[in-house]
């Protein structure tokens, strides 16, 4: 019997793929880490001072003498989210990387079950009381924009499998029947940040609530900077979020949903301007039934070509062509109304970078408000990284998952130079040379201020 047999840390002789070139594996006793990039987002961190905010607002503590403090538990969570976990179990990636923890000053990770064990603590009240002034917090660094900010409205569904609290059965594009929840989100675009969430139960229309959110939402911006006009598709067309826009002053552009009497008027539009030799807009104007007002409608009609798919929906009576439509308060050429409603189309992409690269649509629980904090904690960490790429001077904005490729993953070994913790970040990964621009950028940051308005938003 060979001695080394039962030994696994005995090294071991392999052949390269491709070249056939005999390597070496060998254990190192050494702390590494595939993340020694992370450090840069550390001094964003603590140039923030986001952990002694969460100490400050956090509402639930332990009483076990053997606990880890929920802040440190909740800190952890972003970290596993940050380098990709998908799910609780996922953090457990991160239990047995002691580089890392060093980076974090952690003396022990967290397991997956603790960080479950802290979420489900979570009732409706904590979950205000936490992200609320977090929120608050937040906005107060929004860049100033003298023409100020457009907010995007929006829902997603998020599938679930098994019995979750709100995990109900409604509108889902890709599996019908299948429990979900459907969050709604505003997004104010230029600053790609998150203004206001709420996770819904899955049997929700898309508008459902959505006058009460948008209430909570204006109530935490309070006399910040003015939101220049709200962007909402078909699914908002409803009469009641128009009027409760139209008594805040919000100018708005709505798609409109092309029921029959909007059809008609939109057959019967006789002057059209030209874009080119494919797109024409024309407007009217329309009081539908149960509305105190008319409205006006811009309609932008593109020719069908062979081979290139259009837009817009087909009316029967006009062939040949697509239609779209949307309701409006402005009064800019139906032109500028149609091009400034295609801004829009990147709050697609914030959704799709939540649940994709954050994976904000696999952190749930039994019960519903423990699922909406670990939601909440989500958007919390995206809008810190489009913070971070403001810091940092980055001069187009990255996706999560690009940020988490360029600039987080960086190996590193943990060493020591005396008594003093020192990571060594692999050159070949970029090191220092592609991470200390970064780091100075942070470092020298004068942290912007919201100037305020004089006019107080009513909610």
């Amino acid at each position: 019997m060979n001695p080394d047999a039962a030994d696994s840390s005995v090294p071991r002789a392999i052949s390269a793929l491709l070249s056939n070139e005999r390597l070496i594996l060998r254990e190192t006793q050494r702390a590494v880490t595939p993340l020694g990039g992370v450090a840069v987002f550390v001094v964003f961190l603590q140039k923030l001072g986001l952990v002694e905010k969460l100490r400050q607002h956090m509402p639930i503590q332990w009483k076990s003498p053997n606990r880890i403090d929920p802040t440190t538990t909740f800190t952890a969570f972003l970290m596993a989210v940050l380098a990709g976990a998908k799910r609780f179990a996922h953090a457990n990636w991160l239990r047995n990387d002691r580089a890392l923890h060093a980076l974090l000053g952690l003396s022990r990770f967290p397991t997956d079950d603790t960080i479950r064990n802290l979420f489900r603590r979570f009732g409706m009240g904590d979950v205000h009381r936490l992200f609320d002034p977090l929120a608050e917090w937040q906005m107060e660094r929004l860049p100033a924009r003298s023409e100020g900010y457009s907010l995007d409205l929006d829902s997603t569904v998020l599938e679930r499998y098994g019995q979750q609290q709100g995990s109900l059965k409604g509108h889902h594009p890709r599996k019908h029947g299948r429990p979900s929840h459907h969050p709604l989100l505003a997004v104010l675009a230029e600053a790609h940040f998150l203004l206001h969430g709420w996770l819904r139960s899955g049997n929700c229309g898309a508008a459902r609530g959505v006058v009460e959110f948008l209430q909570e939402a204006l109530a935490l911006w309070g006399q910040r900077q003015k939101i220049r006009l709200v962007r909402a598709d078909s699914g908002f067309f409803e009469d009641k979020l128009l009027s409760f826009l139209e008594q805040r002053s919000l100018p708005y552009i709505v798609v409109a949903r092309l029921t029959k009497w909007i059809k008609r008027e939109a057959q019967r539009v006789r002057t059209w301007k030209a874009m080119d030799e494919s797109y024409c807009v024309g407007e009217f104007r329309l009081q539908l039934l149960g509305w105190e007002h008319e409205r006006r409608f811009v309609v932008v009609r593109e020719l069908m070509r062979e081979g290139r798919s259009s837009v817009g929906r087909k009316l029967l009576d006009v062939p040949g062509y697509t239609f779209r439509l949307f309701v409006t308060s402005r009064s800019d050429a139906p032109e500028e109304i149609w091009r400034d409603y295609n801004r829009r189309a990147d709050m697609e992409n914030r959704i799709a970078e939540l649940k994709h690269d954050l994976g904000a649509d696999g952190f749930c629980l039994q019960e519903f408000f423990a699922t909406e904090a670990a939601f909440q904690a989500v958007l919390l960490l995206f809008n810190r990284l489009s913070e971070f790429q403001r810091a940092a001077g980055l001069p187009v904005y990255r996706e999560p998952a690009t940020l988490r490729t360029q600039v987080f993953t960086c190996g590193a070994i943990l060493g020591r130079a005396g008594r003093r913790l020192v990571l060594h970040l692999s050159q070949s990964w970029g090191g220092l040379k592609t991470r200390n621009p970064l780091i100075d950028k942070i470092l020298s940051w004068e942290i912007p201020t919201s100037p305020k308005l004089d006019s107080v938003v009513a909610t």
